[in-house]
């Protein structure tokens, strides 16, 4: 009896957490999300439109009201070394969050469209914190470790400039979304990519991002990946930001998933939540975002969906 009433407990604390992750969705966002569910991975460029569609008007909706905008700025010489910075209105010295684009290592910008991804510095701007949104190279033109050291130099900018805009060089916190989670964790994990002193921010997010690589025939990315991290499997092991961790800066760390991501992209969440359990035998943040898919995670930022935003402001607030 003791075993029924503890699983039944589970449950309905299971339940309990997917209902609060969604609880301000509206009704017509979370039946599109449904109806895209599982079948996320078997129509994947469709699936992106389809998401995208719900959520843009909601986007040019919401308020953008307290901060300023400046676009375009260049944190180094090639054309993709380009930033936007969000600044709220009035405020200076204050913690700086930048968000790192996915793509499949090939594609992606940080302007899908007028809302998109705007949307995720915009939300942060209004939360009193300095947004800014980059872009970085791509493949097949520019190769591992090429977008890892773009967020270095990312960080080397906003260390020697963000105090212009309001933004505070000792409190620079990276959001990397999917293939940006990647180059995020490479350039933190892996000391030859970051400078001796270590990668020089406060706190990293990782969402939807790939960390051991031992890529699937069928894996739909497969040309993608390799595209920027080569063909030869020999060199994977030392490529991939999991085989770093034990050695990296223990730089503060929380991990985000959604229930409806690309094909392994979740259990690359969950393998990189193993690594750090091991090392630190203390396991870092993690969070299943229930009912999301690969993209609507990240599109819901700046939304009345907010339960992810206000995890990731107190886990900077925290430092855990």
């Amino acid at each position: 009896m003791k075993t029924r009433a503890s699983l039944a407990w589970f449950a309905l604390l299971a339940a309990s957490v997917a209902n609060a992750q969604v609880a301000n969705m509206p009704p017509h966002v979370q039946e599109r999300l449904a109806q895209v569910g599982p079948g996320w991975g078997k129509d994947i460029r469709g699936n992106i439109e389809k998401t995208l569609e719900v959520y843009t008007p909601i986007l040019a909706g919401a308020p953008k009201e307290g901060m300023s905008v400046t676009r375009d700025v260049a944190y180094g010489p090639d054309p993709r070394h380009r930033l936007d910075l969000y600044r709220p209105e009035g405020k200076s010295g204050v913690p700086v969050v930048v968000f790192i684009h996915g793509g499949a290592y090939v594609a992606g910008d940080r302007s899908v469209n007028a809302e998109v991804y705007g949307n995720v510095p915009t939300y942060f701007a209004r939360q009193g914190y300095l947004g800014v949104n980059a872009t970085y190279r791509l493949a097949p033109a520019a190769k591992w470790p090429a977008a890892a050291n773009d967020v270095g130099a990312m960080v080397a900018w906003l260390k020697a400039n963000a105090s212009k805009y309001g933004g505070d060089p000792n409190r620079i916190h990276l959001i990397g979304h999917s293939a940006g989670a990647t180059h995020v964790a490479s350039y933190s994990f892996i000391r030859s990519l970051h400078p001796a002193e270590g990668p020089g921010v406060a706190g990293i997010i990782l969402m939807s991002g790939r960390y051991q690589f031992n890529p699937n025939p069928d894996d739909p990315n497969l040309k993608n990946f390799q595209a920027y991290f080569g063909e030869d499997r020999a060199q994977y092991p030392n490529q991939s930001p999991i085989s770093h961790v034990k050695t990296a800066p223990k730089v503060p760390t929380f991990i985000v998933v959604s229930e409806y991501d690309n094909p392994d992209l979740d259990t690359q969440g969950a393998l990189l939540l193993s690594a750090y359990c091991e090392r630190d035998r203390a396991c870092p943040r993690f969070t299943r975002m229930e009912k999301h898919n690969h993209l609507s995670m990240t599109y819901q930022f700046n939304t009345k969906d907010d339960a992810l935003g206000k995890e990731i402001l107190e886990f900077m607030r925290r430092g855990r």
